[in-house]
């Protein structure tokens, strides 16, 4: 059965991230060669449509080209409640109006792509510092730092957070009192955006704070071939 692929993001106010998707999408569809596939975009949040809305009209056109089915593939880094219950109910609802001429496959989410994990540490061995921090977004929900605690103990990193504790000045302010001259932060966000603006002015805060101490801030994911490898993993699960 010919399929069609959507990549569902968070939603942002900044043009940055749906710049880097639309990139990525490309990517992702030179991967499918001259085979008939569809690859679009949409996302879960910030919309002048709902998710549901979005997916039905990318089936319809999916339908229009003798395309069966649909996989949604959720372009998140953490199984939180978007992945778990809000793109599920958007789905049921699409299928639900499109009925059963096409049908709409969820497929796993970015963050749970062992890849991942591979992919941060060639990037942070660019960075041949000493000290390592794994940077992500964090939550308030029961259990949810136990993935980014583990992917930071694979990489060697110390795990901080951006909206909970231990925050990125905590932690370097830890590592500095034991020593620590060298310190790169890897930011375990998908793209460039107004958190990862943020990060970087902490970064120069922290700087004029510690003169004495080397820091440099890696990239976020970003849309790479690499990283489109891991979503057609991903699709083909």
């Amino acid at each position: 059965m010919t399929s069609a692929y959507l990549l569902v993001s968070h939603g942002s106010r900044d043009p940055r991230p749906e710049v880097a998707m639309q990139q990525l999408a490309r990517l992702v569809s030179h991967k499918l060669g001259n085979t008939k596939h569809l690859v679009g975009i949409a996302a879960l949040e910030l919309q002048t449509e709902p998710l549901h809305q979005q997916i039905k009209q990318f089936a319809d056109n999916a339908l229009v080209d003798g395309i069966g089915c649909l996989k949604v593939i959720p372009l998140f880094l953490l199984p939180g409640v978007h992945v778990t219950k809000d793109i599920p109910v958007e789905i049921a609802l699409a299928q639900q109006a499109v009925g059963q001429d096409i049908m709409i496959n969820l497929q796993p989410h970015l963050g749970s792509h062992p890849g991942l994990v591979t992919l941060l540490a060639k990037q942070m061995a660019t960075m041949k510092a000493e000290n390592s921090i794994l940077l992500a977004h964090g939550s308030s929900r029961p259990g949810s730092l136990e993935v980014i605690e583990t992917i930071a103990a694979k990489l060697g990193a110390v795990a901080a957070y951006w909206a909970v504790p231990p925050k990125l000045e905590s932690q370097v302010q830890e590592l500095v009192a034991a020593g620590k001259r060298e310190i790169a932060i890897l930011p375990y966000f998908l793209f460039t955006g107004g958190i990862t603006d943020a990060i970087a002015k902490s970064v120069e805060t922290l700087k004029l704070q510690f003169p004495t101490v080397t820091f440099q801030l890696a990239e976020p994911l970003g849309a790479s071939a690499e990283l489109a490898e891991i979503i057609w993993d991903l699709i083909d699960t």
